[in-house]
């Protein structure tokens, strides 16, 4: 595994296309959303692991960070396009 720290800092807005791509292709936006989110519950599971060690915690932070990350960057991407539908619906 790369380490955190040597990550692209392009690579939320590489991983946010990729899933955008997806809902282009008619991939459900919700379904989407959930499989790049860290759910609360997730995040409290992995807060309360008494096996994980202070470094891997500081390494799921910053996981947790990047995916938040993505998925702002997608929305963005998301609500752009139901923008840009509107505007071209509203020209034709």
């Amino acid at each position: 595994m790369m380490p955190i720290d040597d990550i692209d800092p392009q690579a939320p807005q590489r991983e946010a296309a990729f899933f955008y791509g997806l809902f282009l292709r008619g991939h459900s936006l919700e379904a989407l959303r959930q499989d790049i989110d860290v759910s609360p519950k997730l995040l409290t599971k992995w807060q309360k692991a008494k096996d994980f060690g202070s470094e891997f915690r500081a390494d799921l932070e910053k996981v947790y960070s990047f995916r938040k990350q993505v998925l702002a960057v997608f929305e963005a991407l998301v609500h752009n396009e139901s923008l840009n539908s509107r505007h071209h619906f509203r020209i034709q």
